[in-house]
């Protein structure tokens, strides 16, 4: 969470102005891809600028170093304006391997940057991602402005004194391309700093180690001649009123939304649910507010999830699920009963892509008819939908207030991109929330 200030100004005067710029970091599931977007994301926000995310990786089950199918991504787009997208053709892309490359070099704008670990580009590597030709090499990349670093091995010279082994070494490289990418866009390195410092608080030779990478790809692009090949940008502060802010995903809004809805309702919360990709999300973000009162409970299975909190609203909470369309296929006849049984019952479906198990990773928005009529009989339930991750909070709480003053199930339809996504998000004052108090009846005729 920040207070939104001034921006930190680029100090080149030479620096290239431009409203808006999109950026994608691209690697091996393993390269800490994410967690690089995620601190660039801060970053911007700390700037003051406008953003929108898209987080992009593969299953859970993890396909072999190296390959096409295992590459990870992160996009997001800022700007000195309204943004309301993650963006089509990226400015720069940052490929931390061959297959990085491979998958996404279509999406790069013509012209546009590429930055390019060149460590990675040995033979096995350049096989595995389905090369015949070094790219570096042959002239395929002539279109782009390519800035070709040896991120690999430089990141183990920053490291060398920490006390880290070649392998844990190498896992800094993401962090060393942090740097860099904050250098050409003028961020303040220090607070990435001290998150590093704190989240590796009982590791110092870690938060060191990543300390070190990031530093070092910093002062790479502040120290070395590669300005004419990639110019320093500045991208403007956006309009953005003054207040405190957090960058919010879709998973966030939402279980925050609960939390506060079922607070103006005078419910207890209770969240029954199974995990699936990419509905644990909010099962993850709830179970750590128990101390707002929050009740998670992980069950064997979908039915037993959306059973448990129909039980749980039947005993005088507010019983909440959530799952993805196979898994709401299972919850149907759970659904059916409690609209029989008029229980409020919160569902937040995460649609994901595919029939049947699906693609657990890839969005879709599809699952418009399940939710309307996907049950037994004649039961009709009211069915919601957010349009931002921060517009998933009050798409939360409005959920619970038709639950509770209709006792009906409602469901929220959510995706995989909404879950994931983040933009900046202005707190809310809770207190300004018109509060729906449920009242039971308490004589026992």
């Amino acid at each position: 969470m920040t207070t939104a200030g001034e921006r930190i100004p680029v100090e080149d005067e030479g620096a290239r102005r431009v409203e808006s710029a999109v950026v994608r970091f691209a690697g091996d599931s393993g390269d800490g891809v994410q967690l690089t977007g995620s601190r660039f994301t801060q970053s911007v926000a700390l700037a003051g600028n406008d953003l929108a995310t898209l987080p992009d990786f593969p299953a859970e089950i993890r396909a072999p170093a190296g390959t096409t199918f295992g590459v990870s991504s992160f996009q997001i787009q800022f700007g000195s304006r309204k943004v309301s997208t993650p963006g089509d053709a990226p400015d720069v892309l940052v490929a931390l391997n061959p297959a990085a490359l491979k998958v996404h070099l279509s999406a790069l704008r013509k012209g546009g940057t590429l930055v390019v670990n060149t460590s990675a580009f040995i033979d096995r590597n350049l096989t595995k991602a389905g090369y015949e030709s070094n790219p570096l090499e042959d002239g395929s990349l002539d279109g782009y402005r390519v800035l070709p670093i040896e991120i690999g091995r430089h990141t183990l010279e920053a490291v060398s004194g920490t006390g880290l082994g070649n392998r844990q070494a190498q896992q800094c490289k993401n962090m060393w391309a942090l740097g860099l990418a904050m250098w050409m866009y003028g961020h303040d390195p220090e607070p990435t700093i001290a998150w590093v410092r704190g989240k590796f608080e009982n590791k110092p030779d870690v938060a060191e180690a990543n300390v070190a990478a990031l530093q070092a790809g910093y002062n790479y692009g502040e120290n070395t001649e590669i300005e004419p090949t990639v110019p320093l940008y500045d991208v403007p502060r956006a309009d953005i009123p003054p207040g405190h802010y957090s960058t919010v995903t879709g998973a966030e809004g939402i279980s925050w939304g609960l939390v506060t809805g079922a607070a103006r309702a005078g419910l207890p919360l209770f969240f029954g649910s199974y995990p699936i990709t990419p509905a644990s999300n909010l099962l993850h973000t709830l179970s750590r507010l128990s101390d707002h009162g929050v009740v998670t409970f992980q069950a064997e299975d979908e039915i037993a999830a959306a059973c448990s909190a129909i039980g749980a609203s039947f005993a005088g909470q507010l019983g909440a699920t959530a799952s993805s369309g196979p898994g709401v296929s299972l919850k149907g006849e759970a659904m059916g009963l409690a609209v029989a049984t008029e229980l409020p019952l919160v569902l937040i479906n995460c649609q994901r892509a595919g029939p049947s198990t699906g693609m657990p990773t890839k969005t879709e928005q599809s699952d418009l008819y399940q939710a309307l009529y996907g049950r037994h009989g004649d039961s009709p339930l009211p069915v919601l939908a957010p349009c931002t991750p921060a517009d998933s909070f009050f798409v939360a709480v409005e959920a619970v207030r038709l639950a509770s003053r209709y006792m009906t199930p409602v469901m929220v339809l959510a995706d995989g991109y909404l879950v994931n996504a983040s933009e900046p998000w202005e707190i809310p004052d809770v207190s300004e929330i018109e509060p729906f108090p449920v009242s039971f009846h308490s004589d026992p005729d």
